[in-house]
């Protein structure tokens, strides 16, 4: 049975840095399909980072790309998400979430996440101006 367990969120500053976590069990990266969502009160949820592993491929929205760095533990299994230069349009729900084969531009496209039958309980980012 899969399950997901994020860690890190947190309040911060405007311009200041979170490293969120992502802790599966019953799925490695080779598994399937890896991405970080983030829903905001009143908006969509929306895709920020996908990896397919298996392919190679890594997907960043565009409203994330060049301040949000994936990487993996492959150690200790676990997944992170750095945010650095955090805005005040960050502040969300971020969630993690697998599933089998789904290419990583998939996750950043409009309704990204739909299919993903697996999700952690979430971690609240605050970012404060």
């Amino acid at each position: 049975q899969v399950q997901l367990a994020e860690s890190g969120g947190g309040s911060v500053a405007t311009g200041g840095s979170l490293r969120l976590s992502c802790a599966p069990s019953g799925f490695t990266l080779l598994s399937g399909c890896m991405g970080w969502f983030r829903q905001a009160p009143g908006k969509e949820r929306e895709g920020v980072f996908g990896v397919f592993a298996r392919s190679g491929s890594e997907e960043y929205a565009d409203t994330v790309k060049g301040r949000f760095t994936f990487s993996q533990d492959n150690t200790e299994n676990t997944l992170y998400l750095q945010m650095n230069s955090l805005k005040p349009e960050d502040p969300a729900m971020y969630s993690c979430a697998v599933e089998g084969f789904r290419p990583a531009s998939m996750v950043v496209d409009v309704n990204g996440a739909n299919g993903f039958g697996y999700w952690g309980q979430g971690t609240q980012v605050t970012v404060s101006s």
